[in-house]
């Protein structure tokens, strides 16, 4: 089912104001991918605008509130294809109201309408309901893609309606979502005769899962390139799996207990060495080094690990790393040390992306961890990198300049110092050098976020240097207004700013009047703004929606959490009332 070619032709012929063929107009349209170049097309005039209207199948909305259903649907009549985001990033941390918004329900409800013929839906931060996946389920019979990341407010019935109903779907992604684990039963609910699933990942899910199920399922799709278990299933189950399907290219395995006989590793070791064509591994909870070696089969052509599940030590590591000559990207925990980092850049010479999270936290009296010294040793190896996240408790101003030196051609560089305020521990002074070697070398940087002890010539290099910095997240930083002044003007690019416990007030947040409707968004938390400012932004700047997230107990006359965002359907009318909006009391 599709858009009528008729009235295709009557709209494009209406509003002709050229003679440029619209077969060439699609051609053109059809060789660009990317959603920015799409846009910016549109813009050339009003044929390409109509043309790119009626050849876009994919619309990506980076904020639900930025534009109502109905508007996209005016806009791009035959899209099968939606990426959708909801909340502001810190809800990850707890920062934003559980019932703050972002349901997907009133999307469905016009998509029903608009798009029969929806194929593809990928959600991220949005309150999704069982409700809402039977009526997705059932009223889109074409449905083939369903990606739900970060989201919440459904449980395993809702997964259980999609298995059911969704005779065609292609892909099932179910990733770091607020789920309520009611039973591993949903699997069974795919009928006997479905055989188009080529993605599958429920990894993150915490109940068992009714195994059998699972194994005929993985058995009768042929077309299975993308398997992601949970931790439920073991080795010996595993082993099983991957006897089914030996055709996989990314692989998510579950937990490595309990202890395996001689013969069950043997044929675990056996089906790895059939899997000819992985790239990507993941899972491995609670792997030892009693096990890795099982894995050696398959570690020759992966060009993605993700151990961040994985409590492995230094020598672990190194004995895996030695096995992975193509690695490109690689996930660890800071249990591996310095001494483990030291050997991703003895053996990793391709490595393009490197993520080191904190194996705990919270825990400030840890003794393992990872160092300016592990960061520097893979600087040294890995001259490929431009993408990091780094979390250490310790860190130099010299040992930055030296990383960015080595690999200057960082777009996204993410170091967290886990204590805030820290200065560089050798010298005591503030980080601001360290930033500022970091957005002098990068001339190519698009994400940046600063921790440690930061004065405002931070955010003075940073507006000098960081021409095409797009994402900036700041906290516990800064001196006075002048720090966030100096990036708002300075930042030509700049699309999404994310501020929290720092020193600016108003007179910073009114320093981007000019800036903000170019901008995707601006989250401001624990900062020095007061209500009075927020109402003075929303009055200057209309077409902004200015919305205060105000918690038990605080004090009237500060915002506590500001939420800024440019938006063509107005002020939302589903704030709750913690939310305060121009229709609502700010």
């Amino acid at each position: 089912m599709g858009p009528n070619p008729k009235m295709k032709r009557e709209f494009l012929d209406s509003t002709r104001s050229s003679p440029f063929p619209d077969e060439v107009l699609e051609r053109v349209l059809s060789l660009l991918k990317s959603h920015k170049d799409r846009s910016a097309v549109s813009l050339v005039c009003k044929d390409w605008y109509n043309a790119e209207s009626w050849s876009r199948t994919h619309v990506f909305i980076g904020n639900c509130y930025s534009v109502s259903p109905e508007i996209v649907a005016r806009r791009f009549p035959i899209i099968k294809s939606v990426t959708l985001k909801g909340k502001p990033r810190f809800s990850d941390f707890n920062l934003v109201p559980e019932n703050w918004g972002a349901d997907v329900h009133p999307w469905l409800v016009v998509f029903a309408t608009k798009y029969p013929f929806l194929e593809e839906l990928r959600l991220k931060r949005m309150a999704v309901s069982d409700e809402s996946l039977e009526f997705l389920a059932v009223n889109f019979p074409n449905f083939k893609v369903l990606s739900l990341l970060s989201c919440d407010g459904f449980s395993t019935d809702g997964l259980a309606a999609i298995a059911t109903h969704c005779k065609s779907l292609t892909q099932l992604d179910i990733q770091e979502n607020g789920i309520d684990d009611k039973s591993g039963g949903w699997l069974s609910c795919f009928p006997e005769n479905f055989t188009s699933l080529e993605v599958l990942n429920f990894a993150n899910l915490n109940t068992d899962v009714n195994f059998d199920a699972l194994e005929r399922l993985v058995s009768r799709c042929k077309s299975l390139k993308v398997l992601k278990v949970n931790k439920s299933i073991s080795l010996e189950h595993l082993q099983r799996l991957l006897v089914c399907a030996p055709q996989l290219t990314e692989l998510g395995t579950g937990s490595f207990t309990p202890e395996l006989t001689t013969r069950q590793y043997a044929e675990l070791e056996s089906a790895f060495n059939q899997c000819k064509n992985l790239n990507t591994l993941s899972g491995l909870w609670e792997a030892t080094a009693l096990y890795l070696p099982v894995l050696y089969p398959v570690c020759s052509n992966l060009t993605f690990l993700n151990l961040s599940y994985t409590f492995l030590q230094s020598l672990e590591l190194a004995s895996l790393l030695r096995q992975c000559p193509r690695l490109r990207r690689l996930w660890v925990l800071d249990t591996v040390g310095d001494k483990g980092l030291e050997a991703v850049g003895s053996n990793c010479p391709l490595l393009e992306e490197l993520r080191v999270f904190p194996a705990d936290p919270f825990d400030e009296e840890i003794i393992h961890g990872v160092t300016e010294a592990g960061f520097v040793a893979v600087s040294y190896g890995c001259r490929r990198l431009h993408y990091v996240l780094y979390f250490c408790r310790q860190m130099t101003n010299a040992a930055v300049a030296t990383i960015v030196q080595n690999c200057p051609d960082f777009t996204h560089f993410r170091l967290c110092i886990m204590n805030p305020g820290q200065p560089d521990y050798l010298t005591n002074e503030p980080m601001d050098e360290a930033f500022g070697a970091v957005v002098r070398t990068c001339t190519k940087l698009q994400r940046l976020s600063v921790s440690g002890l930061l004065t405002d010539l931070t955010f003075e290099y940073i507006g000098q240097y960081a021409k095409n910095l797009e994402t900036l997240s700041v906290a516990f930083a800064g001196s006075s207004d002048r720090g966030m002044q100096c990036v708002l003007e300075g930042c030509p690019k700049l699309r999404k700013l994310e501020i929290r416990d720092c020193p600016f007030g108003n007179a910073a947040l009114l320093s981007g009047l000019e800036k903000y409707e170019s901008m995707r968004s601006l989250w401001m938390s624990a900062c020095n703004v007061t209500m009075n400012g927020c109402r003075l932004l929303a009055r200057e700047m209309p077409r902004l929606n200015v919305e205060v997230m105000k918690e038990d107990g605080s004090d009237d006359s500060q915002a506590d959490k500001v939420y800024v965002y440019r938006s063509v359907a107005g002020p939302r009318r589903d704030a709750p009332p913690c939310v305060l909006t121009t229709l609502s009391g700010l």
